[in-house]
């Protein structure tokens, strides 16, 4: 059950993007080729309208082949005759789709399961904000001018920050209901129980209903924002050397993790089994619209950095090295994938 459940999260997020790409191809006039679903041999296939739809037999990946992508094609309805913004519009569209298919799912995860207000439940002794007076129903807003949405963000900041002061705004609400805002600078002080630097605050961690539907909107939207944040600080700890290579998780560690999460919530019961998993869709749809905007070369990012060349100079950069460009980016794409794999194989099978 598992397994057909991962399936069917990375299925439905490649479906997407690719859907993407394929929708804004056809409003523009664009031959598509083929619309498959998933890598190597055909299990399934039929033609219509000019185009072969496939289902493949290994079922992470997918692809929207387009006439004239690659190489010049006389064809009118070519990738590659198509107005310059018209083809922005179609590579943009792949990561877009994710990112919508991300806030959808977040804001069906908020109207049944709430949001993780920043709102404090306590305070803990001989810490800074129970020195700086900070009590029960107090909501943080902000931290050293980082704003602060949902109680992740804390964790969030507090991540790699250390034990510098921190400059902390919050808002408390007055028995009369008037709301006041203040501010606090709280100094983290090291905690002999967990051996890290805390603040003294006791977060409420659980989520609480929104309260209406405008709200819902408003947290399922920063859900996705949270979680395109989450991405690129996991790219600059990446870069910065805090997060190794072995932390990369491909494919079967992904699945694994789907694994998991269905085993861990379905005692609690099949509703909340479905938004764990979404959340974890929410996550990887997220997570793939960023990754493929990144200006590396074969990706969709790395098209529309020469796209966007072409639009700002009046003529496309020469097609030739463009495509030699992504052959080299593609080339490097694959080796890390075959890195990533064996890593997770590494990880999964053999600690």
């Amino acid at each position: 059950m598992s397994m057909i459940i991962a399936i069917l999260v990375f299925g439905l997020i490649i479906l997407i993007h690719e859907f993407g790409h394929f929708i804004v191809a056809k409003k523009n006039g664009i031959a598509v080729l083929e619309f498959s679903i998933g890598m190597g041999p055909r299990l399934l296939s039929t033609v219509r309208g000019g185009t072969r739809y496939s289902v493949k037999l290994l079922p992470f990946g997918g692809s929207c082949m387009m006439l004239g992508e690659d190489e010049n094609d006389p064809d009118p309805r070519a990738f590659n005759n198509k107005p310059v913004w018209a083809r922005i519009a179609v590579v943009f569209a792949g990561p877009l789709f994710n990112f919508l298919l991300a806030f959808v799912l977040a804001v069906v995860i908020v109207h049944f399961g709430g949001y993780d207000p920043a709102e404090l439940t306590g305070v803990q002794d001989g810490f800074s904000a129970q020195e700086q007076g900070m009590q029960e129903g107090d909501v943080i807003t902000r931290l050293d001018h980082t704003p602060v949405v949902i109680y992740r963000d804390l964790t969030m900041f507090m991540l790699n920050h250390g034990n510098e002061p921190i400059e902390v705004e919050y808002r408390r609400t007055l028995p009369d209901g008037t709301i006041q805002k203040r501010t606090a600078v709280l100094t983290p002080k090291l905690s002999e129980e967990t051996g890290t630097y805390m603040l003294g605050i006791i977060v409420r961690g659980y989520r609480v209903p929104t309260g209406s539907f405008i709200r819902t909107l408003k947290y399922g939207a920063y859900e996705v924002i949270y979680w395109i944040k989450a991405v690129f600080k996991s790219i600059g700890m990446m870069l910065g050397g805090q997060v190794h290579s072995e932390d990369l998780a491909g494919p079967i560690r992904m699945v694994v993790m789907v694994d998991e999460t269905v085993e861990e919530s379905i005692s609690y019961g099949v509703m909340t089994m479905l938004l764990n998993v979404a959340n974890l869709c929410v996550l990887f749809s997220a997570n793939l619209g960023v990754m493929n905007l990144l200006p590396v070369p074969a990706l969709d990012g790395g098209r529309l950095v020469f796209l966007l060349i072409e639009a700002v100079r009046g003529r496309p950069v020469n097609r030739e090295k463009e495509g030699l460009v992504h052959l080299v980016g593609m080339a490097l794409l694959m080796c890390l994938m075959i890195f990533v794999l064996f890593n997770d194989i590494s990880n999964v099978f053999f600690h």
